[in-house]
């Protein structure tokens, strides 16, 4: 591997080793614990139970916990299009931030510049499509909220990594908050289970947190849970821009 890293093998991933090809899934965390110390500890403490490939410090330095061809215990309980428990067929990326319980920081340049490279690499060696470059937030929607809004996904796609918009700010202005018909929350459910969202059973609270997963992704600047004409229109670009 070209990029610099370090090891810190974690003891918590499945034993039998896949093939390249059932790697179809890159997914990106943040650690959401108090200190980068505590973070490290428990993705190699056998006892936690969870762990991820890689680990991608405030200073940019990259670790690697689990080989690629091993599955990390990293994403849990989750879905995205077909597919259930993507720990089986996917990468994970942990980013030290502490996370919206303790206080939700800005990534650092450092970052950043590190895990473009990192996912770029990954990119080109597993053949991972564009779409199938996830947040922890948008397959386990219920429960999770990283990477969160402060994530650029926009810088991301502008250097060949995941999907993005490119509606203009001050359409997308216009349109935020002006409420939608019946029909139109309903096409707007349909976009996001057409992009990958788990969409069946929604319950209200359910309901809600995937609003919210989907904005944190692609309308970070207000988080409110509800279905806005900005929504709809952002929803029906990202389908496109995949279909």
């Amino acid at each position: 591997m070209a990029i610099k890293t370090t090891i810190n093998y974690s003891p918590n991933f499945g034993v039998k080793k896949r093939k390249k090809k059932q790697v179809k899934y890159l997914v990106f965390h943040y650690t959401g614990m108090r200190s980068e110390k505590s973070a490290i500890q428990k993705l190699t403490n056998i006892q936690s139970e969870v762990s991820s490939h890689y680990f991608i410090k405030r200073n940019g330095e990259i670790i690697i916990m689990v080989p690629e061809l091993y599955i990390a215990w990293h994403a849990g309980k989750s879905k995205w299009q077909r597919t259930w428990s993507l720990n089986n067929s996917s990468i994970g990326i942990e980013i030290t931030n502490k996370g919206h319980e303790f206080g939700y920081q800005n990534f650092t340049k450092f970052q950043i510049k590190s895990l473009i490279k990192l996912s770029k690499y990954l990119i080109k060696k597993f053949k991972i499509s564009k779409k199938n470059i996830l947040g922890h937030s948008d397959i386990a929607y219920e429960r999770k909220k990283d990477p969160g809004e402060k994530f650029p996904w926009d810088l991301l796609n502008k250097n060949g990594i995941g999907i993005w918009h490119k509606l203009s700010e001050k359409k997308l202005i216009k349109l935020r908050k002006k409420l939608v018909k019946s029909n139109e929350e309903k096409k707007f459910i349909n976009q996001l289970r057409k992009i990958g969202y788990f969409t069946k059973n929604l319950s209200i609270n359910k309901k809600i947190n995937l609003i919210k997963a989907f904005q944190r992704r692609y309308r970070p600047k207000l988080i409110n849970g509800k279905i806005d004409k900005e929504n709809l229109l952002i929803a029906c670009k990202i389908n496109n821009s995949i279909n």
